[in-house]
């Protein structure tokens, strides 16, 4: 993707956010998106105009949608994500913002009894009117808003009017009024809010619009989900349901819970539900006669399914669902029918009780522990409307595809859309949802903020509670270890004992009481947990002896060398993370090659740790154990094999520790905007190094050989549900392939566990060869087959003696594909595949070539034979590390920071 390419993409994404839309309709059927022609501007006499004279004017608007995109097609800004841009456009944050939607009403609608406008997001502070009265205020972007608007539509010109109001200027002077403040996030370096009086952690808005160290700040406003219009006679089904009894093998034992609203008077309604089993075979009917009342009824209604096929996340079974629909009467009309896709499982947070006084932190599904293998999601874009359900499939796949199943919905976003979840239940990736706080603190003392809160809760469990991916829903991110063990609560206490004694309580009845009370009530047994990482309100906060645990000492804090990863060993370890900048062809997106600078503007505003300076903590990781890159293009690559090896020894570490550790998440999966972050899958959707070795280090059955202080300890990994015989082998050899020594011997893999076998000293492996050019692979064989391989080195990569150019590579058709041969007559280490801007996608990369073991690569492409060989590049460690190419402007070198 070249520079300005992003912008080219947003038409595109329209389209597939649309077809999204069309998607989530068939579950619902309880209303139509409105129809209408909108528009934006500048509110008239908004203090902005001074600086942006005519944007009072109306232009066409885009919904879902927010007003930088709407100013983007507009050609009033440029694409935010290009060049150092978010500077430059913090003034669209200060600005109250105008949207006006006009429509027609068919007869068949005005003739309903009732009708309701729905607005499933306003972000945030929005002041709402129809045909020129007032509707509704709202003042929480994720919550659902309705208005009745029976007798107040007319057949013809129609005007909705919603005015949003800045979150900065609304709720600055309160904030700058308090005597003493509670923790926020991160201070704008832009002025446009001041550094101590931050109002992100105030305003129920998604807290990455005001900038975290991954992504930039545009705090957005407009209509981010859709507006609907739902209308109805008598009665209208308003809620469906199924809760779990029961469930084994043998049978379900279910209740389908449907809520309806009824009309002035009491009514009678017949109600049916069918469920249809994952082939679309019927296998349940229910027929009753209810007597409504007025407002709102819910009804249960009990039903059985004999061999049930239950739903299972990947690698444990299938992902069956079944199909539960309810009508009301003939349910001819949109009001009176409901449908909903569900799996049948059961899900325990299993806390079992050491002798010593620890607690373990396992998820079992379906009565069978799950060691939990993957990865943190943030929102996939600053701007949520242009995320379309192909995006979502696409990173999700990737996860899937690295042998991942679960992921950790974090806090400081926004409820993914129904899409997020379908894909997940399809993909069988179990799904940790954060409410979203994301950290600082929480004025949860003030009870209309908890109520709105609560309001918040309920909505989106109620949407999305038939989702069998969600398995746990989680009260917030960081937020308790901010306070107990980041000094907020200490600071706040020097300065104002009697207000953080507020503030704690606050903190307490929100996340201890509030929300747990509103999971037990809504979420259909899923569990609820106060924050993360916690012991969920015990005294310790961050423990590796008892819940889950956050572990940033290797990157953050005092930056340790990656090997401290291996002397944590939590119970369930939910964050850790090291960073890598994104190929060169994301690079080349936002910055020109000129501009492709390590200190340069435009790099610096693409790395949002430490405000911009996070180059310095990632050249001090490839330092540690690669030496100083020469190039630009030598620290991506090596920030990547970096990123890869470190959280491949963390994550193996997790797995070898099993059943003690019972989860491994990673931070993070995904990206919000092309930059530096600690993402496996990058903006554009290209795997990092990380993600190919995620899938080796996750795979169902995996060699955990971990080196430290001098001695490796071997730990066979089977995440499967039965034993398993092979041999394993291991071999020492230099890096032209001589073999020093060689051991075979049969073992037997454990199911759902980690087998330690074997400990060795250097000493024993090496027996006095070179460390600088000696290895030692380990490897799982079944009937002459490689199940499973790890290699382990004796000396940090920037003293190995490793050859340049000794990879051949050979490029053939190969039916529907093209296959790539590599062979290398020495060691090949951290060998990565490159096309270019070759449409090309290999389905193996980033690995260690072995001396003289050929190794085939499968690679797709429209592309032509002559093309692809042109484009292809190889890299490895010792290119990177030994070789000295001439200097060249695309590979400006790099200036060491001091």
């Amino acid at each position: 993707m070249q520079f300005g390419s992003i912008h080219k993409h947003l038409a595109r994404r329209w389209r597939g956010a649309l077809l999204c839309l069309l998607c989530s309709l068939v579950s619902t059927a309880l209303a139509a998106p409105l129809q209408a022609q909108w528009s934006f501007r500048l509110l008239p006499g908004d203090a902005q105009l001074q600086a942006h004279a005519g944007l009072d004017a109306w232009r066409p608007a885009q919904v879902p949608g927010s007003v930088h995109t709407d100013l983007m097609a507009a050609g009033v800004i440029g694409d935010p994500y290009v060049g150092a841009a978010e500077a430059g456009l913090q003034w669209i944050g200060l600005g109250d913002w105008e949207y006006r939607a006009r429509f027609d009403v068919d007869a068949a609608t005005l003739a309903k009894r009732h009708t309701e406008l729905r607005f499933d997001g306003l972000d945030t502070f929005a002041e709402v009117s129809l045909n020129g009265a007032p509707l509704l205020k709202a003042d929480n972007a994720h919550r659902t808003w309705r208005a009745r608007v029976e007798g107040r539509l007319r057949a013809a010109g129609n005007e909705l009017h919603i005015v949003f109001r800045s979150p900065i200027r609304t709720l600055l002077p309160q904030v700058q009024a308090m005597p003493h403040k509670i923790a926020g996030n991160y201070p704008s370096p832009y002025g446009d809010e001041p550094k101590d009086a931050m109002v992100g952690n105030f305003v129920r808005k998604p807290a990455y619009h005001f900038g975290w160290d991954w992504g930039p700040r545009y705090v957005t406003a407009g209509v981010w989900r859709d507006v609907q219009l739902e209308s109805w006679n008598d009665n209208r089904i308003t809620d469906l349901a199924v809760r779990t009894n029961a469930l084994d093998a043998q049978r379900a034992n279910l209740s389908v819970l449907l809520e309806l609203e009824q009309g002035e008077t009491v009514g009678k309604a017949e109600i049916v539900v069918e469920v249809f089993d994952p082939d679309g075979k019927r296998v349940a009917r229910i027929e009753r006669d209810a007597t409504l009342q007025p407002g709102s009824n819910t009804l249960q209604l009990p039903l059985s399914i004999d061999q049930p096929r239950r739903w299972w996340p990947v690698g444990y079974g299938a992902q069956d669902r079944y199909t539960v629909q309810a009508r009301v009467g003939h349910g001819r009309d949109a009001a009176h029918q409901a449908s909903i896709r569900t799996g049948l499982r059961t899900v325990e947070l299993r806390r079992e009780l050491d002798k010593d006084g620890g607690q373990g932190f396992a998820f079992v599904i379906n009565d069978v522990p799950v060691f939990a293998k993957g990865a943190n999601v943030i929102p996939f874009d600053a701007f949520p409307a242009r995320v379309t359900r192909e995006r979502l499939r696409r990173d999700l796949q990737a996860a899937r595809d690295a042998n991942m199943n679960m992921l950790r919905n974090w806090g400081g976003g926004y409820y993914e859309d129904d899409a997020f979840f379908d894909i997940a239940d399809e993909l069988g990736l179990l799904v940790w949802q954060d409410f979203m706080f994301g950290g600082g603190m929480q004025p949860g003392y003030d009870p209309a903020f908890r109520s709105n809160v609560v309001a918040e809760a309920r909505d989106n469990i109620r949407r999305l509670r038939h989702h069998p991916s969600i398995v746990l829903w989680c009260g917030n991110n960081e937020e308790e270890t901010a306070w107990k063990d980041w000094g907020h609560g200490k600071q706040l206490t020097e300065a104002d004992p009697v207000f953080a004694a507020k503030v704690w309580q606050g903190y307490v009845d929100l996340f201890g009481t509030d929300l747990r009370k509103v999971v037990a009530e809504e979420s259909l047994g899923v569990p609820y947990w106060s924050s993360s990482p916690s012991n969920d309100l015990d005294s310790k906060a961050n423990d590796s002896r008892r819940g889950d645990k956050h572990y940033w000492e290797v990157w953050g804090g005092p930056a340790l060398p990656v090997t401290a990863y291996l002397r944590q060993t939590p119970r369930f370890m939910s964050e850790y993370g090291l960073q890598a900048w994104p190929q060169l062809s994301t690079v080349d997106a936002f910055a020109t090659k000129q501009e492709q600078q390590v200190e340069g503007e435009v790099i610096r505003a693409h790395q949002k740790f430490m405000a911009g300076k996070g180059n310095e903590r990632l050249l001090h990781y490839i330092e540690m154990e690669y030496g100083t890159p020469r190039s630009f293009a030598e620290f991506v690559y090596l920030s990547q094999v970096m990123q890869a090896e470190g959280i491949e020894l963390a994550a193996l570490h997790h797995r070898a520790s099993r059943p003690y550790t019972m989860g491994s998440l990673y931070w993070q999966l995904n990206d919000v905007w092309p930059g530096a972050s600690w993402s496996s899958v990058d903006y554009f959707g290209n795997w990092k190094a990380l993600n190919f070795h995620a899938r080796r280090f996750f795979a169902e059955v995996a060699v955990a050989a971990l080196r430290d202080a001098g001695e490796t300890r071997v730990s066979l990994l089977n995440d499967g549900q039965t034993p398993l015989a092979a041999q394993l082998r291991y071999r020492v050899m230099d890096f032209d392939g001589r073999i020093l020594q060689e051991q075979q011997r049969a073992v037997t893999l454990a199911p759902l566990a980690a087998t330690e076998v074997t400990r060795l000293s250097d000493a024993a492996l090496l027996k006095g060869a070179d460390p600088r050019r000696t290895l030692a692979v380990f490897e799982l064989i079944d009937d002459g087959k490689v199940l499973a391989q790890r290699i382990v080195y004796f000396a940090a990569a920037k003293e190995q003696l490793l050859a340049a150019d000794q990879v051949q590579a050979e490029l053939q058709t190969e039916g529907d594909h093209y296959r790539l041969r590599l062979n290398s007559r020495s060691l090949a280490r951290a060998l990565w595949i490159d096309f270019g801007n070759a449409d090309a996608h290999v389905e193996d990369n980033a690995f260690d070539l072995l001396p003289g073991q050929p190794y085939d690569v499968v690679v797709r492409s429209r592309a032509g034979l002559s093309t692809l060989r042109a484009a292809l590049r190889l890299q490895t460690l010792g290119d990177a590390l030994h070789s000295n190419p001439a200097p060249s402007q695309d590979n400006a070198s790099v200036q060491r920071i001091p």
